[in-house]
């Protein structure tokens, strides 16, 4: 190219970048000026009076050429408001004057925190913020569903003592069940624990649910908003101490502990330590139901996902009846340990300590896919103390055949056709399709009736917690 020519091109060249750069430091002013949100509508699932709940956050996004100027972001409720916003780090509840760089953006952080009122039912807030700009206004809607609620922090439970179904329950920093006292929950109760809150029973616990999802007792963690509500080990678990007796679940849905159930020591009488009846314990991170050296009777139980879903150690006395126990690797645990363990020791230091051990399973599935688990059921002993573990009717995912246990009609390594497993949509339904090999497949037992309160025959009942209704 010609010196000449090289000269006309710098010379063109610069009133266009000269033009360019001047209009990305101007201000756009006309109403036709675009603002964008990463949302329309920031939505709080139930937040309990007084408790106050997580922060949310939306994007206000400048998509223009041009800098703009925000004239005023305001929440309209003002200081009285439910919700309080932060916008990119200054308090409001109003800010004005504020700029924005072309195509870049600030963020607007809302919390919420509903104050206690009359309602025993959860009610909805709302609330919006108003972004004007060049004449333009835009909103933000704001709702959050509040509910009052029974709060118990720290709290000691002595003497006989029965909760209500008309508030939930919300239990910070722990609730303990004194040596001696007895609590009822009845059919309906709600129970939300917090991260830092175990549920201690050194007396007994007498849980009353019925069937229907309205009428069952609910133990879960607090945080209700997306994603923590589905998160394992949101709060730490039901533990049974060693002075704890007579303990009866029924209808219990026990979710996303850190461990479900843990019983800790024998019976001190001749009845079970704990009896697990029609129970759903699910996503626990560690183990869906533990025993050590304890006394447990469950039947017509669900132990799905879990970490560890049944872990038996150091001996005890255990009867469960059409249970089923699955885990699918999913985004929130991967399935890596057996879905049933039981052993007579404990390991203690550098020294092994063993114990009687007494278990049996009938009627039952122990079930697992998607992991590295090649063996459904593991079974071990050390020692010469009683050791007698029984399986009768179960189907069961096992390459290795077990040894040390007496079994009869199991069926194994045969796929029992769960109704629907979708790990992706994290959305699991443990009955029976049709031509399952667990239907018909049980011996006649005392239980009439399955999870779902439907009955069972007098004659050859399905396997599994479950029975297949025709």
């Amino acid at each position: 190219m010609k010196p000449m020519n090289k000269l006309l091109l710098v010379i063109l060249s610069f009133p266009v970048i000269f033009i360019l750069s001047c209009r990305k430091d101007s201000f756009i002013t006309g109403k036709d000026a675009l603002i964008h949100f990463s949302v329309d509508t920031l939505f709080f699932d139930t937040v309990f009076t007084s408790s106050g709940s997580v922060t949310e956050a939306v994007k206000i996004i400048n998509n223009n050429n041009q800098k703009l100027r925000l004239s005023d972001i305001r929440l309209m409720g003002g200081s009285g408001s439910y919700f309080a916003i932060n916008i990119d780090g200054s308090p409001g509840p109003e800010q004005d004057g504020l700029e924005l760089e072309a195509n870049d953006s600030l963020y607007l952080f809302v919390a919420v925190s509903i104050k206690p009122g009359s309602s025993n039912l959860p009610f909805i807030v709302q609330d919006s913020i108003q972004v004007s700009f060049n004449g333009n206004q835009k909103y933000i809607q704001l709702q959050a569903w509040g509910q009052n609620a029974h709060f118990l922090r720290n709290e000691t439970i002595r003497g006989n003592t029965i909760w209500d179904n008309t508030l939930p329950y919300v239990i910070l920093g722990g609730l303990q069940v004194d040596t001696n006292a007895l609590l009822t929950i009845p059919r309906g109760c709600r129970i939300y624990l917090h991260s830092d809150a175990p549920f201690l029973v050194d007396g007994t616990l007498q849980v009353s649910g019925d069937k229907y999802d309205s009428t069952k007792v609910y133990f879960q963690g607090d945080r209700l908003d997306e994603p923590y509500r589905e998160y394992p080990g949101s709060w730490p678990g039901i533990y049974f101490r060693n002075t704890s007796i007579n303990n009866n679940l029924q209808f219990a849905v026990i979710k996303n502990a850190y461990q479900g159930v843990v019983a800790e020591g024998p019976s001190l009488n001749a009845a079970p330590k704990l009896i697990l009846n029609q129970c759903f314990i699910d996503n626990s991170y560690d183990a869906g139901i533990l025993g050590a050296q304890s006394s447990i009777q469950a039947s017509n139980c669900l132990i799905s996902n879990c970490g560890k879903n049944i872990l038996l150690g150091y001996g005890g006395n255990y009867q469960f009846t059409q249970c089923t126990a699955a885990s699918f690797s999913n985004t929130l645990i991967t399935h890596t340990f057996p879905v049933l363990s039981v052993s007579n020791y404990v390991l203690q230091g550098n020294t092994t300590a063993t114990a009687d051990l007494t278990a049996n399973f009938i009627n039952c599935i122990f079930w697992g896919n998607n992991g590295s688990v090649d063996n459904e059921v593991l079974v071990s002993q050390q020692g010469s103390n009683l050791f007698s573990v029984n399986f009768s009717n179960c189907l069961w995912k096992v390459q290795t055949p077990l040894t040390g246990i007496t079994s009869s009609n199991i069926i194994a390594n045969n796929d029992p056709l769960f109704d629907s497993i979708n790990v992706s949509r994290n959305y699991y339904d443990f009955h029976l399709k049709a031509g399952s090999p667990a239907i018909n497949k049980g011996i006649s037992t005392s239980l009439t009736q399955d999870l779902d309160g439907n009955p069972r025959p007098s004659g050859l009942p399905d396997l599994g917690c479950y029975e297949r209704q025709d």
